[in-house]
């Protein structure tokens, strides 16, 4: 049995914990929240009746004395809860981004390393079926190296709360899932990136709701994301709509389920080289998947063996470093570099 705290009971905590129950050996022995209320109302809802409840994480974790700390908090608040649960020994499973800024994402991850503690992040989009299906389709060098990735996302959610209010909302909480699906399907390494955000007329947040970017990803691939969270009309999937150019062919992928790819085959129409559909495999066996459940099941099977999940923090780092080299672009107007060193 992995007995685990989650500290952050908002709306994102029911994702959490709807996966949670359906993990067989592990028990959720404690929630906290700033809002003792809101914890209660939590616990009542998923029938964690033994749970402690409390506002104090230190407090919690001493009396309950978990293996595993759940981070579902505010991203300006994850150091101090990262810190907390190493102090106590505890292995941490921490919601995107990894941090608020890259020097907290360095004394996390060293912190972890020092603690000698499982350190993963909710990377959950690269969970997604379709994801895995490209990155192995791309490996398999059916269409050739891809050279370009495109991804554009326009949704228009009203959270309300602390989102309508950050700077570079689009950037810091919801483009690392794009960005890291990316690195991850194109077997990327960020080496620069040029990006300009903006606010339109009829945005409902502070600043940052809307950004376009071009990532060098290295070895002749570039990266472009063009994104909106308030784009009314038309809404893409969570997950974006993409193309990948490669070197014989394309392939599409629209977000949900329509996934098709072409290649090139000899001879041409008029001005253009013919292409006929191919297929794009199943899922392997050996490929993960299920989003919050795939990855909460990844990482105690991390805990159990010593080894490490894919989304552990020095990997994930990485994409976090295409976020924060957006954001800096954006802020100075110049092409960025990102820097690839992992502490």
């Amino acid at each position: 049995m992995m007995n685990v705290v989650l500290v952050g009971c908002g709306a994102m905590s029911k994702q959490w914990l709807d996966a949670a129950r359906q993990v067989d050996g592990l028990a959720i022995v404690g929630l906290v929240d700033l809002d003792a209320e809101r914890a209660k109302a939590r616990a009542g809802e998923y029938e964690l009746t033994s749970a402690v409840i409390g506002t104090s994480l230190d407090a919690v974790l001493d009396q309950t004395r978990p293996d595993a700390v759940f981070d579902v908090v505010v991203p300006a608040a994850r150091r101090d809860v990262a810190f907390a649960a190493f102090a106590h020994n505890c292995h941490l499973l921490t919601e995107k981004p990894l941090a608020d800024s890259p020097e907290n994402a360095r004394a996390i991850i060293e912190a972890a390393k020092q603690a000698g503690r499982v350190h993963a992040v909710i990377q959950n989009r690269r969970y997604v079926a379709n994801v895995r299906r490209i990155r192995r389709f791309l490996e398999s060098g059916t269409i050739g190296n891809p050279t370009s990735i495109h991804a554009d996302f326009f949704v228009g959610p009203h959270f309300g709360g602390f989102r309508e209010e950050m700077a570079h909302v689009l950037l810091l909480d919801m483009a690392i899932h794009t960005f890291d699906a990316a690195r991850y399907m194109a077997g990327g390494e960020p080496a620069s990136v040029y990006c300009q955000e903006w606010e339109p007329a009829n945005s409902w947040y502070r600043q940052g709701s809307s950004a376009s970017a071009v990532f060098d990803l290295g070895g002749g691939k570039v990266f472009t994301y063009a994104g909106s969270w308030c784009a009314d009309g038309f809404r893409t999937s969570w997950e974006g709509s993409w193309r990948v150019v490669a070197e014989r062919g394309s392939l599409i992928w629209d977000g949900h389920d329509a996934l098709k790819a072409e290649v090139v085959v000899p001879g041409r129409d008029g001005l253009f080289d013919r292409t006929e559909v191919i297929e794009v495999p199943p899922l392997d066996a050996s490929d993960r998947v299920g989003g919050h459940l795939g990855i909460i099941r990844d990482f105690m099977h991390a805990i159990e063996t010593g080894t490490e999940p894919e989304t552990h923090g020095a990997d994930n780092i990485k994409s976090l470093a295409m976020v924060f080299g957006a954001i800096d672009s954006a802020e100075t107007g110049r092409r960025v570099t990102i820097a690839r060193e992992v502490p």
